[in-house]
C-alpha cells in the first residue's frame, strides 16, 4: 500500500485534545486508514456503517467494536477515499473526576489507554456519530500543538488484512500508549 493523506492527518491529530463531554483527551496513538484504497478499512467496501467515511471530512465516525464498547474515527477524506483516523488511546488532561466515573477503579494513566477505553472515558456514543469536530461547540477537537512530539510508527493493532503497514503512530515513550497486539487472524 501506498502512503496517502490519512498518514498525514493520523501524525497531526497526535498531541492535539479530543474533548466530549466534560472530558477533555490528549490524543497520544492513532491508527491511519486508508479507506478504498486499504483492506483494513472498514470503508474498502462501502457500507450503511461506513457510509459516514465517504462523507465531508473533520466529522466523528463512531461505531460499536464487538458488541461491546465504542470506538471513535476521525474521517479525513478526501470523500472518494473515504480515509479516517481511528483514536487508539491518550491521556485525560481536563474533566478527571467525569472520566473516573465512567471508568472507576482504573489509574489516571489507563482512562484513556486503547480506543474503547477512550471513548468511554470521553462519554462518546452512537448520538455522537456525525459530529463536526471543527465546531466550537460539543465534541470537538482542539487546536493543533505548538510542540511537534517525537513520533513512532508501527503495525496497527487487530487487523488481519494489511496487518504489517506501519500506519499505527504514537507519541514516543508516552505511558498512555496501549499495548501492541497482532491479530491472530494475521
Amino acid at each position: 500500500m501506498t502512503e496517502s493523506a490519512v498518514v498525514g492527518h493520523a501524525r497531526g491529530l497526535l498531541g492535539r485534545v479530543l474533548h466530549g463531554h466534560g472530558v477533555g483527551v490528549r490524543i497520544t496513538e492513532v491508527e491511519a486508514y486508508g479507506g478504498i484504497n486499504d483492506p483494513a478499512s472498514h470503508a474498502y467496501t462501502r457500507t450503511a456503517r461506513s457510509e459516514i467515511m465517504y462523507g465531508e471530512p473533520w466529522r466523528l465516525y463512531v461505531y460499536r467494536s464487538y458488541g461491546m464498547h465504542f470506538c471513535a474515527n476521525v474521517v479525513t477524506g478526501p470523500t472518494e477515499e473515504a480515509s479516517a483516523v481511528l483514536i487508539r488511546a491518550g491521556e485525560v488532561v481536563d474533566g478527571h473526576a467525569v472520566a473516573r466515573q465512567r471508568r472507576p477503579a482504573v489509574e489516571d494513566v489507563a482512562l484513556a489507554r486503547g480506543p474503547g477505553n477512550l471513548a468511554r472515558a470521553l462519554g462518546l456514543t452512537l448520538d455522537d456519530l456525525g459530529t463536526d469536530l471543527l465546531g466550537p461547540d460539543g465534541v470537538r477537537l482542539g487546536e493543533r500543538s505548538a510542540e511537534t512530539p517525537e513520533i513512532s510508527a508501527g503495525p496497527r493493532v487487530g487487523v488481519s488484512k494489511a496487518a504489517d503497514v506501519p500506519w499505527r503512530f504514537w507519541i514516543t515513550g508516552d505511558p498512555t500508549v496501549s499495548a501492541y497486539r497482532r491479530s491472530p487472524r494475521a
